[in-house]
């Protein structure tokens, strides 16, 4: 028996649509499908300033969700202006560059170094080692999240 024309034409777009929905139900069961970004703050530290004026504090900043998000702002209480900032090499110098967001991926990791990524601290605390400095972290879809950052020696990152 022959499969007619129209029929064996409508067969293709009925085979991708069940191999979609079965790929999308999997995605759904898994749990990944439309679960909000949940940003997660861990190894948070602030180096015990070396000038009263300034300091860097890292972060580091796992995405348990499903979602990307963004850090747009992180502020402290306890200091005056916190602005996120990257390390840029040219030419073999590194300079420093405000940045207005840094993005935070599904399922990934940001950590903060000094190579990379960091909050620049102006006007800080008067600290010691082992102190604990509030930060807020503000996230374009999660909001706000606040940390305690431990203050440590810059050779002890």
């Amino acid at each position: 028996m022959r499969v007619p024309t129209a029929a064996r034409a409508a067969l293709v777009p009925v085979a991708a649509s069940a191999l979609t929905l079965a790929g999308l139900s999997a995605w759904a069961g898994s749990g990944a499908a439309g679960s909000p970004s949940e940003p997660v703050v861990t190894r948070a530290r602030v180096l015990l300033p070396a000038n009263p004026d300034t300091t860097a504090a890292f972060f580091d900043i796992r995405n348990q969700g499903g979602a990307d998000d963004e850090l747009v702002e992180v502020s402290s209480p306890a200091a005056g202006r916190a602005m996120l900032s990257r390390v840029e090499v040219r030419d073999g110098a590194g300079t420093m560059r405000m940045v207005p967001s840094v993005r935070l991926p599904a399922g990934g990791t940001l950590r903060m170094s000094t190579a990379g990524v960091d909050v620049m601290v102006d006007d800080p605390p008067s600290v010691r080692v082992g102190d604990r400095m509030p930060f807020v972290l503000r996230f374009r879809d999660a909001g706000p999240v606040r940390v305690e950052a431990v203050v440590v020696r810059p050779g002890d990152l």
